[in-house]
């Protein structure tokens, strides 16, 4: 079996909520944005990024985006997911990294999972799904 990561950034404990139910799910290794570079990138078969919407629909600028950016170079033909947490807003930012991500060449093996606020119900569930499709990369 192949190894996947999560890789997250939370400031309510919403997304890290996310990343954590990701993680046990699918037995995957679990780093915080400041924990995981690109020089890590090359271990993972599959990854999933996890990050909340800020202010203007944004990824959170000074420790989740710098690592993102940081890694943007090896995204071409890599399994990724993406999933966030948002209290305001449609999900702009999400369509918009999602977009990011593709444009760089990244395999994207599921789609993204948002919720508005805390994790519950319906989002564990497709969170549970991400997860599972995160174990078979």
């Amino acid at each position: 079996m192949s190894k996947v990561a999560v890789v997250y950034w939370s400031g309510t404990g919403n997304t890290q909520q996310m990343a954590e139910h990701i993680a046990k799910t699918a037995n995957a290794d679990i780093f915080t944005s400041a924990e995981f570079g690109s020089d890590k990138m090359d271990d993972y078969a599959g990854i999933a990024f996890g990050c909340p919407s800020m202010g203007a629909e944004v990824l959170e600028e000074s420790e989740f985006a710098p690592m993102f950016d940081s890694v943007k170079g090896k995204l071409k033909g890599k399994k990724i997911a993406l999933f966030g947490s948002y209290g305001w807003g449609d999900g702009e930012w999400m369509r918009n990294w999602d977009e990011e991500c593709r444009a760089a060449g990244a395999y994207i093996f599921n789609d993204y999972v948002i919720c508005n606020g805390a994790p519950a119900g319906d989002v564990f569930d497709a969170l549970t799904d991400l997860a599972n499709n995160l174990a078979k990369c």
